[in-house]
């Protein structure tokens, strides 16, 4: 990053735009290319003006349009930091504002001088957009968290970590700012003496969900808990180990990721979840719908703020579950949004295609006719899987998991009729017939039986006959076009299907 921002200065662009939460860590930056090209810098803020770094000199000039006239007095090739002050040229912002700063910009390219705005948000006016170079800073790597790491260990007077220590410490805080990074290592040695990376951890996942775009979510969930499957779990085995260095050295393309296409409560979910468990990767889950803010070029921040947050904590898996509620909008946004939701939609399939980083993303779907078709072609994703209603033995295997779920023998019901009587439900759907029991029992004072069961069911309407005509025509879009969660070889053997 360092050396792009003085290739920018010495080719003579008067304004940056550095994007980052992190103001310290730029400034720092900042200030090294300043030494580096020997070029004097001057710090402003609205609260303290505009500062000479160097000798601390004042030169006032709080306002903002008083300081975009002040640096017009200041020496040739020298480096100005405008903190917040994107803040001033978002919404509507003053139009005499506007042009002093772009007369200043002319100016400053012909004296060596490069203004840079320091802000956590893109945000530039359209008679600004051409003349600002906007330069997103990236979240700190292994070798910057390391020093803070370091720093940590030594200010308590602590061992560094090293070896395959300081790897699982530094993985669990990947994605973090340095601040962030270093208050958590800190907390850390408050609570357990020393730096424990399931500490780390947890702060991580707390800081995360703080924008409520994106969760960091604590997998428990195995393979062994789904049975059958056997196509899908040998396409998710087989690229098991194709992150580590092994894959690389063999220079195998890392995973893009996969669709999982089927009927509501069948498993989706569950399977995506499993998924972080084979790859041992953190698993990270994206709620597609809040992508989506009020303000102007909220929704495109958005969605860079996560990607930039996904290939940060990389390698990972990314989650989005029920795709289609938060991209079925962009085929006609146009005219609903502005092209708001369009412009998401294309970074995101953009970034899909193109990414580097080992992001692998698992995507959920209930309605697929609701997604574009750009967005189904191979490229985008490794492949599309359909995971159909259970058979019969799927279904007498679930009758089983949920009553053991919920602490009873499933030797005491006979599970083979069960599997009889709830033919065409989904797993969610026998889940929840068994909850139903449960409470009918427990007004009653008795435990539940088949017969407490049976009455319970009579009043369940499954999904197959509510929906028959969406299920039979999703049915038949995935014939040919999607890969099949289980072969057919493999179907009479059964699978345990559990609720998403």
């Amino acid at each position: 990053m360092r050396e792009k921002i003085v290739n920018y200065i010495r080719a003579g662009y008067p304004g940056l735009l550095i994007v980052s939460h992190e103001e310290a860590r730029v400034e720092a930056e900042i200030k090294a290319v300043a030494e580096r090209l020997k070029y004097r810098l001057f710090a402003w803020s609205v609260t303290a003006g505009l500062v000479s770094t160097e000798d601390g000199q004042t030169h006032g000039a709080q306002d903002p349009m008083e300081a975009i006239q002040a640096i017009s007095g200041l020496p040739e090739n020298c480096i100005v930091l405008l903190r917040d002050f994107h803040v001033f040229l978002s919404g509507d912002p003053n139009p005499i504002l506007c042009r002093a700063l772009k007369d200043e910009l002319a100016a400053a390219k012909t004296k060596g001088k490069t203004l840079v705005i320091v802000g956590c948000r893109k945000v530039l006016p359209h008679e600004l957009a051409r003349e600002i170079t906007v330069i997103e800073f990236g979240l700190p790597d292994k070798a910057q968290l390391g020093t803070v790491l370091d720093s940590i260990a030594d200010s308590a007077k602590l061992q560094k970590p090293a070896g395959d220590e300081r790897e699982l410490m530094l993985d669990a805080a990947t994605g973090l700012t340095t601040t962030e990074a270093e208050n958590a290592f800190a907390l850390s040695v408050v609570e357990c003496g020393k730096i424990h990376p399931a500490v780390v951890s947890r702060e991580k996942a707390q800081t995360v969900k703080k924008n409520g775009l994106l969760e960091v979510v604590e997998v428990k969930d195995t393979l062994s808990n789904i049975g059958g499957l056997d196509l899908l779990k040998t396409w998710l085995l087989r690229r098991k180990n194709a992150f580590g260095k092994k894959a690389m050295e063999y220079r195998l393309p890392c995973p893009k990721g996969l669709l999982i296409i089927g009927i509501p409560g069948t498993g989706k979910s569950l399977t995506a979840k499993a998924t972080a468990s084979v790859f041992g990767r953190p698993l990270l889950k994206l709620d597609a719908g809040r992508l989506y803010g009020g303000l102007v070029g909220e929704s495109e921040a958005n969605i860079r703020s996560v990607i930039q947050t996904a290939e940060a904590i990389s390698p990972c898996i990314l989650w989005v579950d029920e795709i289609e509620k938060g991209f079925s909008g962009s085929r006609s946004s146009g005219s609903t949004d502005g092209g708001t939701a369009s412009r998401v939609f294309g970074t995101f399939i953009s970034w899909m295609q193109e990414r580097t980083a080992p992001v692998f993303i698992v995507a959920t779907a209930n309605d697929v006719s609701q997604l574009p078709p750009e967005f189904l072609r191979k490229g985008r994703w490794d492949d599309l899987v359909f995971i159909d209603l259970p058979n019969r033995i799927e279904r007498e295997a679930i009758w089983r998991i949920q009553v053991v779920k919920y602490g009873r023998n499933p030797d005491s019901f006979d599970t083979n009729r069960l599997a009889d009587l709830s033919e065409g439900w989904t797993g969610a759907e026998i889940e929840q017939a068994f909850i139903d029991a449960l409470y009918a029992a427990f007004a009653a004072g008795k435990e539940p039986t088949d017969l407490t069961i049976s009455l319970t069911a009579e009043d369940m309407v499954p999904l197959s006959k509510l929906m028959s005509e969406q299920i039979n025509g999703l049915r038949k879009w995935a014939k040919g076009r999607a890969r099949l969660a289980t072969s057919t070889e493999a179907a009479p053997t059964g699978r345990k299907i559990m609720a998403a």
